[in-house]
């Protein structure tokens, strides 16, 4: 059974910083692309970043580079999001995705950890 399991979602003040994790199970972690979207509310989905399967490689939306790291642990079969700089615009729900290869669908989901940023 695929599982994402996405954890480390609370309420954080401007300018704070947050790291998220997800812990994959359930599909061979090292042959997928990991990537975090995030949806604000009221908003549609936002893909915010991903690592490719060695985690050599990562990429992210304009909005959060330099403030966002993305990295993985595939010994541990988990993603993380490590973020800072915390803006009230990062509040939202974040889900941790998986797919095989770039421009495909996201295979796998997890169910979504809020975020909120406000003081």
């Amino acid at each position: 059974q695929v599982q994402l399991v996405e954890s480390g979602g609370i309420l954080a003040q401007p300018e704070g910083s947050l790291r998220l994790s997800c812990a994959a199970s359930g599909f061979t972690f090292n042959d997928y692309i990991m990537s975090w979207v995030r949806q604000a509310p009221g908003k549609g989905l936002e893909w915010v970043g991903g690592i490719y399967t060695d985690g050599s490689d990562t990429y992210y939306t304009n909005s959060v580079k330099g403030r966002f790291t993305i990295s993985k642990d595939n010994a541990k079969n988990t993603v993380y999001l490590q973020m800072n700089n915390l803006k009230p615009e990062d509040t939202a729900v974040y889900y941790c995705t998986a797919r095989r290869a770039p421009g495909t669908a996201w295979q796998y989901w997890g169910q979504g950890t809020q975020v909120t940023v406000s003081s």
